[in-house]
């Protein structure tokens, strides 16, 4: 006989299913009572084995949801049930039983879980439980819209003040965000949204029409601080930015013209005022905001050329170039410390500012002639209040970023050159030092080639010391006689000042409107030795024959120019404590027809008595147009070498982009004219460097 398969018939009861069912639809029931306790786990968990085992998986499935659905129908109405303020506790209440009820339900059916669902493609059973809960309970007619309603009134009491229970809050939005993003998003944040929105365009009117702008922006600050608390606490991480986003758009973005402009508080008036803290928040919320920071830096730049035209183009202000230029320095300190404090030093401000100083500096054409008396008066007489080398370091600093906004580089050089001439030639230079470090930044910002004059004029002073050492080192015999001190320059080097006629005795050659002399004096019976400047002395030995003199005739006796006779004449007759000639009638100003005598009641306590010259402040017209003419002339030089150097390489090239070329090599001294390159062109062409193109005369050619 063969042997065939083993065959044994498993008898499967009828009823299997159902009594495996009872079993745990009662077990379900007695965990939804809280009464899971007397539950025997292990039972349950074999029973739903079984029944997945003998291919009910399907049938296990569908009569758990209809069960689920059965429980979940009836804390609705529990839910529904609740008045007022017990409605979310209740439904927080069910939530956590229908959670705990859920996860004994997915240790049972364990098995389940694990083969038949993933094979039959359905949601697993901690998961479907979640999806019933938001479909019967959460989303049931009679509770969304009433838990939606809650929720944003809760908050909106918040907003206004009142304490709520945040717990509550939170366990609530933690709910609707277990059952999936978007029903935390559909079902709570957008409506949440939309009424903030809401809320917040309604705030913001009422608020713009009461507080000023400082005002309002701390409420929008305070507001902005709020939310974000609010968001950390009962709400998703990903709600804080659109929520931020609402308050900016309602609360700045808006207003954001209206806050700006605001009269007597907007950005202006901070700026104006220092108002530091308030710039600061102003900056900060506005950096969120579109256009934010860009209007500000337009406002604030647009501002500071308004005044700055002000400041260079007042004629008061005119009159004194060293309180200009100081007026200059505070405001430039004024809005950097505003940059750097209120505006986080951002380089796009910084920036902002330097093209707004560049703008009205050179509004005025004197800036680079004030600018040079203004670092000749703190070099003269050291900086008020200074106490060491680095104070005036300071200030030179300072003067230097002013320096740096001038277009007109080589005009301040022309100044500059003057006025340390004078104050070297004059011994008046406080600390040589600071003259030198002047020089360093000079060479360092330009090159050498805009400081190798200057610095000759040093070098021409130390040989003069040299050989003035030298030959009273040679001298022998008397040596009561007279002291000399004799200054060599290098022609070139210094700035050129027509050397006037001057009736001085035939053997002394100089400088005459540099040099000084000690004279001896007798006023009745009192001896005084005057030190004087060259043309102070000339005046006062005309007295030596006389006693009265005309303005006419000591100009015609000197010939010194009316310019500088009418300041050594103030230096002699205005000056209070120095005033060895009296004038009539008595005034400060000196006029064509004056009369001067000597003044035999003049006395001072010092034997030797140092009479200064009144120092010109600032150039006069005529002498200001023949900086201008002399400037205009050193240009051309330089232009034409430009236009050379550019040629060479080129060969051939436009007019236009000659004009453009030019000016980017030169602007760093001074902007071109361009009809004054035109001229230069001109005369190249005419000495034969260029040519006109026969064909096209807009282009030029170089000729080798």
């Amino acid at each position: 006989p063969g042997c065939g398969p083993f065959k044994h018939r498993v008898e499967v009861d009828p009823k299997f299913f159902d009594k495996s069912w009872k079993k745990l639809d009662d077990a379900i029931r007695e965990i939804y009572n809280h009464n899971a306790s007397g539950l025997s786990f292990e039972e349950l968990y074999r029973t739903a084995y079984n029944m997945v085992l003998h291919k009910h998986g399907g049938r296990l499935y569908d009569k758990l949801a209809e069960n689920l659905k059965g429980h979940l129908r009836e804390m609705g109405k529990l839910v529904e049930a609740a008045q007022g303020g017990l409605f979310l506790e209740e439904l927080q209440r069910r939530w956590a039983d229908h959670i705990k009820a859920l996860q004994m339900i997915r240790d049972i059916l364990m098995y389940m879980d694990r083969t038949f669902i993933p094979s039959s493609k359905k949601t697993p059973v901690f998961e479907h439980g979640l999806e019933l809960w938001r479909d019967i309970v959460v989303r049931s007619p009679k509770i969304h819209g009433r838990l939606v309603d809650t929720l944003l009134e809760l908050i909106h009491r918040e907003r206004m003040g009142e304490m709520i229970n945040r717990g509550l809050m939170r366990n609530t939005t933690k709910m609707l965000m277990e059952l999936g993003s978007s029903v935390y998003q559909d079902d709570f944040e957008r409506p949440f949204l939309e009424v903030s929105a809401s809320f917040y365009s309604g705030e913001s009117q009422q608020c713009i029409e009461r507080c000023d702008c400082g005002e309002y922006l701390k409420n929008a600050e305070k507001r902005l601080a709020e939310e974000s608390e609010r968001v950390s606490l009962y709400m998703d991480a990903k709600t804080a930015d659109k929520i931020a986003n609402v308050v900016d758009k309602e609360m700045l973005s808006i207003h954001m013209q209206r806050l700006f402009l605001m009269e007597n508080s907007g950005l202006v008036n901070m700026l104006i005022n220092d108002k530091h803290e308030d710039l600061t928040r102003m900056y900060d919320l506005f950096k969120r905001v579109p256009d934010g920071h860009s209007t500000i830096r337009s406002l604030m730049a647009s501002h500071v050329k308004e005044t700055g035209k002000i400041l260079v183009t007042d004629p008061e202000r005119l009159r004194d170039p060293v309180d200009f230029v100081q007026r200059l320095l505070n405001e430039k300190d004024k809005y950097d410390e505003i940059v750097s404090v209120s505006f986080s030093n951002d380089k796009t401000f910084q920036n902002a500012l330097n093209a707004s100083f560049e703008h009205f500096i050179n509004l005025n054409n004197r800036s680079p002639e004030f600018i040079s008396l203004y670092v000749d008066d703190k070099l003269r007489k050291g900086v008020k209040g200074a106490a060491n080398e680095e104070d005036i370091e300071t200030v030179l600093d300072k003067v230097m970023m002013l320096f740096r906004y001038l277009q007109e580089k080589d005009v301040f050089e022309k100044y500059y050159k003057q006025h340390l001439a004078k104050r070297l030639l004059s011994g008046k230079t406080s600390s040589d030092e600071a003259e030198r470090n002047m020089l360093v930044k000079l060479k360092t910002e330009c090159g050498y080639q805009f400081t190798s004059k200057l610095e000759s004029m040093f070098t021409d002073l130390k040989t003069s010391q040299d050989t003035m050492q030298s030959f009273y080192a040679n001298l022998s015999g008397d040596s009561d006689g007279p002291t000399i001190s004799v200054q060599i320059l290098t022609t070139g080097s210094w700035p050129t000042q027509p050397c006037a006629t001057c009736n001085l005795p035939p053997e002394i050659l100089g400088q005459t409107n540099m040099g000084n002399a000690d004279i001896k004096a007798t006023f009745g019976d009192r001896k005084h030795e005057l030190n004087v400047s060259t043309y102070q002395m000339c005046v006062l030995m005309l007295f030596n024959s006389t006693d009265t003199l005309t303005y006419k005739e000591i100009e015609q006796n000197t010939a010194i120019p009316p310019v500088d006779l009418k300041r050594c004449l103030q230096s002699l007759a205005c000056v209070k404590g120095k005033n060895v000639l009296r004038k009539e009638p008595m005034s400060k100003d000196i006029s064509d027809s004056d009369a001067f005598h000597f003044n035999d009641k003049f006395s001072s306590k010092l034997v030797k008595v140092k009479i200064g010259t009144v120092v010109a402040q600032k150039e006069s017209e005529p002498e200001k147009q023949e900086t201008r003419h002399r400037v205009e002339e050193d240009r051309k030089p330089q232009i034409e070498a430009a236009i050379v150097r550019i040629m060479k390489s080129r060969r051939v090239l436009d007019h236009n982009s000659i004009v453009t070329e030019v000016t980017k090599q030169l602007q760093a001294r001074f902007l071109p004219n361009p009809v004054v390159i035109k001229k230069r062109i001109e005369s190249l062409i005419e000495r034969e460097f260029l040519e006109r193109d026969k064909v096209d005369r807009k282009l030029y050619r170089y000729l080798a």
